[in-house]
């Protein structure tokens, strides 16, 4: 069941959209070609075809998409059991996510040259995944252990040896990253969850007056300004978040953005930029202490993207079907908020 606080802050789901969007990464989630792939080569050994590099993600484009298309299946089926679609999406879970696919993800992951994979973004959606199978007590929780694991050592090892956040609006941000592995180690791994705190505040706990007039940039799926205040609110109570937000940002003034060329890729990204800007406009709302001056027209600026983002989803295009729906869903679903 969505959270009270969920009902409030997002827009009501029809069965049809949860369908269609979950249908979106039915499609895609072992469909193997075409491929993107971020593949350190060590010997000729490793020319080998995505489906035997990573077994268990290897559909959706890349990696990561794949992920968070999986992750979208399972929040499908966790929050909506009863739709017919749902019993598709636990089947294609069940047809991934298996003991000797993430043995072999574990070794691909953790094999030389291989330090950067999907660090931090595809990792990051990695926890998300775990988190939703841990709440909706799913046997393949348990499945994906070992993979989860090798990602936190890799998270753990890589963040207190990164000097400054990366602050781009793309797949290598820092705090989109520290947000959703947040959201998972809360629950799942404490020494994790200190570590992540202890290093947004390093990062972001004295930034002032973001410079949100340069977004975004052409091809950003995030926001470099809202992604900060968004993980901040994750770290600090909300009187003191309060004053950071004023503080970092004075002034709201993103408005949506309309993709030129939906069958580019990269172009497309700003379909995925309205859906986060919405539900992290969202997350900024949910922490600011009701009474608060700015909240209501926070909310709805992140209404206005939502509706831009959410009619953006179809599948007239693989560059932006093969993971919009997620994107469409984490927010529908409030995924994230308290």
């Amino acid at each position: 069941m969505l959270s009270h606080l969920a009902l409030l802050l997002v827009p009501a789901l029809d069965p049809a959209d949860v369908t269609r969007f979950a249908s979106l990464a039915l499609d895609c989630v072992h469909r193997e070609y075409p491929n993107k792939i971020a593949h350190v080569l060590n010997s000729d050994a490793d020319a080998r075809p995505p489906r035997e590099l990573t077994p268990a993600f290897y559909g959706c484009y890349d990696w990561h998409s794949s992920v968070h298309g999986h992750w979208m299946l399972a929040r499908a089926a966790h929050l909506y059991p009863d739709l017919p679609v749902s019993a598709r999406a636990l089947a294609a879970l069940s047809r991934s996510i298996t003991p000797a696919n993430i043995a072999q993800e574990t070794a691909y992951m953790n094999a030389p040259g291989r330090a950067t994979f999907e660090r931090p973004y595809g990792l990051a959606w990695l926890f998300a995944l775990a988190q939703e199978l841990r709440e909706m007590n799913s046997p393949l929780a348990e499945v994906l252990l070992p993979l989860q694991r090798a990602a936190a050592a890799r998270l753990s090892a890589w963040l207190p040896r990164l000097s400054h956040p990366v602050r781009s609006g793309e797949h290598s941000q820092t705090a989109f990253a520290l947000g959703l592995a947040l959201d998972f180690a809360i629950r799942s791994d404490p020494a994790l969850a200190a570590l992540l705190r202890a290093r947004a505040r390093i990062f972001f706990a004295s930034d002032k007056a973001c410079p949100a007039g340069y977004e975004p940039s052409g091809e950003d799926f995030l926001s470099p300004c809202l992604a900060e205040a968004d993980l901040m609110r994750r770290v600090l109570d909300p009187d003191a978040f309060a004053a950071w937000f004023d503080s970092f940002l004075p002034a709201l003034t993103y408005k949506p953005l309309t993709v030129t060329d939906p069958s580019d890729g990269k172009l497309a990204h700003l379909d995925g930029l309205n859906l986060s800007r919405a539900w992290m406009l969202t997350g900024i709302a949910s922490a600011l202490p009701p009474a608060h001056p700015r909240r209501a027209a926070i909310l709805h600026l992140a209404e206005v993207h939502g509706k831009a983002g959410l009619a953006s989803v179809t599948a007239a295009h693989y560059e932006g079907g093969h993971w919009l729906g997620s994107f469409a869903l984490y927010y529908a679903t409030g995924r994230g908020l308290k």
